[in-house]
């Protein structure tokens, strides 16, 4: 319906700015900061014609306004987003990690609004507050209370706020988490646009592993020896493997030949809340990764280890047990939690005052690989990495190009000597 020349007036004004003309267009209260927002758009020119064209442009942004208003039978997102976590085919595991990020970040500020009235500039504006508090405070000072109603601030460890960003790359997740449920919305026809796809994310930023260097990479090693064999064992197979804590969690006697010297990796262990789930690695694919004899004379004896503890609870020692057990639970018929590693590992690191996590150690197995001159395709292969080394050309660039200047100078010993010229 055409919009009268009053009614455009009380919902929008034509500006004079010097030469031009602006047009701006009251579009409603942002529902994530509170504050009014504006259609704005500026038309060249200052004469007869610019102010029509002038006149036209406000009757049409009007017209987008009261597009993104609909009644209030339109669907929220907050329900879409439950339908799509309901139907969307992904694994348990990415369910629950996508319904966390609903829980505590979508719905609470924009779960009970209309999906046709989020747009880019909406979700562009979420992003900032995430980026800015993660609890997206209005900036004032205040207490942080660990105690409901009356205590003693000092007693209960109350403290000021202090405002905590969301990471860059758990942002662009949050968006793909909205991405993908507006996405089902357009198939089901409850939506004309996917508005996800049209907003700006924040920018990925590149990988940067930090590896323990070779003396630190030789005290942790030691220190989980001095621990305990089983453990030393555990650190140094993914230390020189570069397995993943799931991968090591899950892997049973079946899946080591140490005859041959190789270790087949062809599951992935996930322990996270409700979820208990044997399943494919990560990128779905097996891989077999060789041995040195080191890590061989190693397995071998944590197998005779798990020989003497099936013997100790009467059980019989077959291929389906796991290789490695929890401390709380030597029982070998369940795997080790891959928290319990992270954990333990991290504990260790920080009494010999080094900053890492065990994740690092697949960095280091990696880098050394590298900088030994081991080629890229091989060491993606060992990583598991997909796209033929694509990946793994992206997170470890800075150690594929130390080990490309290693090769120059290899290839440059083995060139035949120039004769000089007279």
């Amino acid at each position: 319906m055409p919009v009268s020349p009053d009614e455009a007036r009380k919902r929008g004004r034509i500006e004079s700015r010097g030469t031009n003309l602006r047009v701006v267009v009251y579009s409603g209260d942002d529902p994530v900061t509170g504050k009014r927002s504006y259609l704005r758009e500026t038309v060249k020119g200052n004469d007869k014609a610019a102010h029509r064209r002038a006149n036209s442009t406000l009757n049409r942004l009007i017209a987008q306004v009261d597009k993104q208003r609909v009644t209030e039978s339109a669907v929220p997102l907050g329900a879409v987003l439950d339908e799509w976590l309901r139907v969307a085919e992904m694994e348990d595991s990415t369910r629950e990690a996508y319904r966390g990020y609903v829980d505590r970040n979508i719905r609470p500020v924009l779960g009970s609004m209309s999906i046709k009235k989020i747009t880019p500039r909406v979700l562009e504006s979420f992003n900032a507050e995430l980026r800015r508090c993660r609890q997206r405070c209005d900036g004032t000072p205040f207490i942080t209370h660990k105690v409901d109603g009356v205590h003693d601030c000092v007693r209960s460890g109350c403290k000021p706020h202090v405002c905590k960003p969301l990471s860059a790359s758990t942002v662009r997740q949050i968006q793909a988490v909205i991405s993908g449920a507006l996405a089902a919305a357009v198939r089901w026809e409850w939506l004309d646009d996917n508005a996800a796809r049209k907003a700006k994310r924040p920018k990925q930023l590149p990988a940067q592993p930090d590896p323990p260097s070779s003396q630190d990479a030789a005290r942790l090693v030691d220190a989980a020896f001095a621990i305990d064999d089983e453990w030393g064992t555990l650190v140094w197979l993914v230390m020189t493997t570069g397995m993943r804590r799931g991968e090591v969690c899950a892997l049973q006697w079946d899946n080591i030949d140490l005859d041959e010297a190789v270790v087949e990796v062809r599951q992935n262990y996930i322990h996270r809340k409700s979820i208990q789930q044997i399943k494919d690695t990560k990128t779905h694919q097996m891989r077999r990764i060789a041995l040195d004899s080191e890590t061989v004379v190693l397995l071998r004896a944590q197998r005779q280890r798990c020989v003497e503890r099936c013997t100790s609870l009467g059980i019989e020692f077959t291929g389906k047990l796991y290789v490695f057990v929890g401390i709380r639970n030597p029982d070998p018929r369940v795997p080790c939690k891959p928290d319990s590693v992270s954990g333990r590992y991290k504990y260790m690191a920080s009494k010999l005052g080094i900053e890492t996590h065990v994740h690092e150690l697949r960095h280091y197995s990696a880098t050394e690989l590298l900088i030994a001159g081991v080629d890229l395709r091989t060491v993606a292969g060992r990583l598991g990495h997909g796209g033929g080394g694509a990946t793994t050309l992206r997170v470890y660039a800075a150690w594929v190009a130390a080990s490309d200047r290693k090769a120059a100078e290899i290839l440059a010993t083995r060139m035949p000597k120039r004769r000089s010229t007279p």
